[in-house]
């Protein structure tokens, strides 16, 4: 009887080790005294809105863009390159982050790949950032000003010119 106690405790400590370790993969950064933004972009931590907002106070004092994708729409892919060439000119200045929602992160990284992506993007697999925020469908564009204000939400594919003219305006707020 005691050692069935035994062993009973033993697989009961086994499987909460397990399940708080499971937890905590691919979780943000930031739990473990780092920065919620990944350093590599194709990382792809796991976020919920908790995380995006913390990230979001974290970038305070500089400009950010955050793009919601997934790998599987057809206007996330037509945006991409204008995204890209914005990043490559204006990513010293304005924060990119991508949020991939409903997705793999075998078919996003293959994604970022394509779409020469070379900024950070998180994932969202059951899309509750973007449902939390009260966004519907994707891709969705949001530009935060320095101060962590929501500047604009642009629904739909963004074109070239429109991107540039709203990352102008999160410049100069």
């Amino acid at each position: 009887m005691r050692a069935m106690t035994l062993r009973r405790s033993v697989l009961l400590l086994a499987a909460f080790a397990f399940v708080a370790s499971a937890c905590c993969r691919d979780g943000p950064a930031a739990e473990k005294g780092g920065s919620l933004l990944p350093s590599d972009p194709a990382a792809l931590p796991a976020f919920d809105l908790a995380s995006y907002r913390s990230l979001l106070e974290e970038l305070q004092g500089r400009p950010v863009l955050v793009n919601f994708w997934a790998s599987w729409c057809g206007p996330c892919r037509q945006e991409a390159p204008h995204l890209a060439a914005a990043h490559a000119e204006y990513g010293e200045r304005v924060q990119f982050i991508g949020v991939d929602i409903l997705d793999s992160r075998g078919s996003a990284r293959a994604f970022m790949r394509e779409a020469a992506w070379t900024y950070p993007s998180v994932f969202d697999q059951n899309g509750s950032i973007r449902d939390g925020l009260g966004l519907i469908g994707q891709p969705v564009t949001l530009f935060y000003d320095a101060g962590g204000e929501l500047v604009e939400t642009w629904v739909g594919p963004i074109g070239e010119a429109d991107l540039v003219d709203r990352l102008h305006r999160i410049l100069a707020a």
